[in-house]
């Protein structure tokens, strides 16, 4: 198993407690990305998102692109992995943005591409918000330009959302950026099995994530010939000394307030997104159906409960936890040694 994190871009990941202790800053990404750095963390997700779902529209939020350059400079080990909406970018510029990332990172870069649910913060910035399977139609359009781009020029490519013609690239990656993407729906499914090395998902039970893995890697095999290299997961770990400390954490942080600022965002993706389970107001809490895989208790009761999901395929887990700083060095001084 390998354990990456989410940056923290909007101040936290809780929807129902207001001040974490986590400042939305560059100090404090820089501060949790060199401690993750020295503590063995395999990969940082850094989400994409002008608006602040998690504690509310005009709440503070940072920007993907200029933080995971950042992290690049100040990290030696840690990958990177920077969430890109093809609503809000040309493909053009980010195949060049990208080429120059792996180079900054000296080739531990990569992209997520997510084909966006929030229409609201569409129609604020200028992007575009196409159906929910045109969506994936135009990251397919996206992604094939990227990895043309990156491997030969002229590129020349026309498709229903985008026109390129003779493009040049240089200097080109190295080794071009891994591509992960994730989505639950037929359409996305089926789409991102043809154009992504890696699959991410939200949080699950054992029994979704090995229907899911079982499914994705089937349509991989049909449409590129191998398995996904990584199936990851999205996650909210709680790790205490007791069971009951690990409950009370998790009682104080689920307890939902429908008037807190970040509860219309979540009503808006539930509107937008076409998801394979029914999202509850208790996972409302911590977005991404974090609560959902249960990794909650003392070190070994959540070590237990992940390796039911490496038995389902899982081989990435992507936490999310609460203050960051102090539950990664936690975390790695927990439960890391219990799969060494």
């Amino acid at each position: 198993m390998k354990f990456g994190y989410w940056t923290p871009v909007y101040g936290g990941f809780l929807r129902n407690v207001t001040e974490e202790g986590m400042e939305t800053s560059w100090d404090y990404v820089r501060r949790a990305s060199v401690l993750a750095d020295r503590l063995g963390y395999y990969i940082t997700l850094v989400p994409e998102l002008y608006l602040n779902d998690r504690k509310g529209i005009e709440a503070p939020s940072l920007e993907a692109w200029s933080l995971s350059s950042a992290i690049a400079a100040v990290t030696e080990n840690l990958r990177i992995m920077t969430a890109v909406r093809p609503g809000f970018h040309l493909p053009t510029v980010i195949a060049k943005t990208s080429a120059t990332l792996a180079d900054i990172s000296s080739d531990r870069f990569s992209l997520n591409v997510v084909s966006a649910w929030w229409a609201e913060e569409a129609r604020q910035y200028g992007g575009v918000f196409a159906s929910h399977d045109e969506r994936y139609v135009q990251s397919s359009e996206f992604v094939n330009i990227l990895k043309g781009m990156w491997a030969s020029q002229p590129y020349s490519q026309k498709g229903s959302f985008y026109d390129v013609e003779g493009a040049i690239l240089s200097p080109k990656p190295r080794v071009a950026p891994p591509i992960y993407a994730g989505g639950e729906s037929e359409s996305g499914r089926e789409a991102i099995a043809s154009f992504a090395d890696s699959y991410v998902t939200h949080g699950g039970t054992p029994d979704e994530l090995r229907e899911k893995v079982s499914d994705v890697n089937v349509r991989r095999q049909r449409l590129q010939g191998a398995e996904f290299g990584e199936i990851g997961m999205a996650a909210y770990v709680i790790i205490r000394d007791t069971e009951a400390e690990a409950q009370r954490e998790l009682e104080r942080i689920t307890t939902v307030d429908p008037d807190s600022p970040g509860y219309a965002s979540f009503e808006e993706f539930r509107a937008n997104s076409n998801l394979d389970v029914e999202l509850s107001k208790r996972e409302y809490s911590v977005g991404t159906r974090g609560l959902r895989p249960n990794l909650v208790g003392t070190p070994e009761q959540v070590a237990d409960r992940i390796r039911e999901f490496q038995a389902a395929g899982v081989n990435l887990l992507l936490i999310q936890s609460s203050p960051l700083l102090e539950e990664l060095e936690r975390i790695a001084t927990d439960l890391f040694p219990l799969f060494d």
